[in-house]
């Protein structure tokens, strides 16, 4: 957080939720993704290998207001495009770009079949620019690239974990057997088929990996499970998952007896497609999130966010949000209310700029606070 505007941004989500709850809403329910930043969409694999961009980070998930995230991605296009070198102006033109996208693709959601909009995917803007760049990233983070990057072979010829400290590190004996333990109740998460294939792989190595952001300070555990080959291997990430930064503010808030099923249930519900191995489990009392790490999945670079790109990857960010929310909430309702005209485009970029240079002037407090102590910041390549 005390890297960038950016950075600080990422990480603030429990920060913005208690202003946003301050403000009024349509009263107007979606399946937030709760995390909505430039960051948190991009490419995955599917099942039958192609690639699919979409959103990609559920941690906050939680129904509540649909205008939440969209004030939330309109603002980290303000932020990242400033970051880039891009001026307020190109900032104010991606947001009005992605709200007219939000507003006229809900639009088209809300008259759609509930099969066909189920099965929608996002194809639009995405031969050229910076999509077309996350899903080139994508393609090349193939198992066999994981595999290589993040493994060495022992002196049994067997595959483990390089310990790269302070980002991968084995664990102590102790927890990698609770890790490997907790899937078992892990695996009755999973349809029939993907226990099958789970069937199929045995762990035998466990390490901690430094995650996000806006989740350190969780734990995070990867497990390297193998095959009858010693090049078949499946990574599993076993997240630790706290309540949604925005449950305290939402009156009625379901309650989720494991935060790692309120996580993978929003998922499929936002996603058109979603890891198939995605389920959840507990260690010790708390609650863990269960998916497949690093299978094709790839992000935007916010240092390419600027000029025409910035414009471009806004629109994407309006169609595919559009696409979540309309799955989850009252489609009809909500392009209503957005109508047809520009208003809401340049109520939503007023706000945008705002809260943009008021993460700007929060960041700035957190680095004169390290600087005179007040604060301590530990130094590491975070993420």
């Amino acid at each position: 957080m005390n890297a960038s505007p950016f950075g600080f941004f990422r990480g603030a989500a429990a920060l913005m939720a208690g202003d946003l709850a301050t403000m009024l809403t349509t009263g107007l329910g979606v399946q937030l993704c709760g995390d909505a930043h430039v960051k948190n969409l991009g490419a995955y694999a599917a099942p039958d290998g192609h690639l699919v961009f979409d959103l990609n980070d559920f941690d906050e998930t939680i129904p509540g207001p649909w205008e939440w995230d969209v004030k939330r991605l309109a603002t980290s296009l303000v932020v990242a495009g400033s970051e880039a070198g891009g001026g307020k102006r190109d900032g104010a033109t991606a947001v009005r770009a992605f709200v007219e996208s939000y507003r006229e693709s809900m639009d088209r959601f809300s008259w759609m079949k509930v099969i066909e909009l189920a099965k929608w995917e996002v194809r639009r803007h995405t031969a050229s620019g910076p999509v077309r760049a996350v899903l080139q990233k994508a393609e090349r983070a193939t198992p066999e690239v994981t595999l290589k990057k993040l493994t060495v072979r022992s002196r049994g010829n067997e595959r483990r974990f390089h310990d790269r400290p302070p980002l991968l590190y084995h664990v102590p004996r102790e927890t990698a057997e609770a890790v490997i333990a907790s899937l078992v109740p892990y695996r009755q998460t999973l349809g029939i088929d993907r226990q099958q294939a789970l069937d199929g792989y045995r762990p035998v190595d466990v390490a901690f990996k430094v995650v996000g952001t806006g989740s350190v300070g969780t734990r995070d555990y990867v497990v390297l499970l193998l095959g009858e080959r010693p090049d078949d291997a499946l990574f599993l990430q076993v997240k630790e998952e706290l309540p949604s930064c925005y449950a305290r503010y939402l009156r009625g808030a379901p309650a989720f007896p494991n935060q790692g099923r309120r996580v993978a249930e929003g998922q499929y519900r936002l996603q058109t497609i979603t890891d198939p191995f995605v389920g959840w489990t507990s260690i010790g009392g708390s609650d863990y999130l269960v998916r497949q790490l690093a299978d094709h999945k790839a992000v935007v670079d916010p240092a390419e966010l600027k000029g025409a790109a910035l414009i471009e990857y806004g629109l994407v960010c309006g169609e595919t949000l559009a696409k979540a929310h309309a799955r989850t909430g009252d489609a009809a309702a909500i392009a209503g209310y957005c109508g047809g005209s520009t208003k809401l485009d340049k109520a939503i970029a007023r706000f945008a700029l705002a809260y943009a240079e008021q993460t700007e002037s929060d960041h700035a407090a957190l680095r004169a606070a390290i600087k005179s102590g007040k604060l301590k910041a530990a130094d590491g390549p975070w993420i």
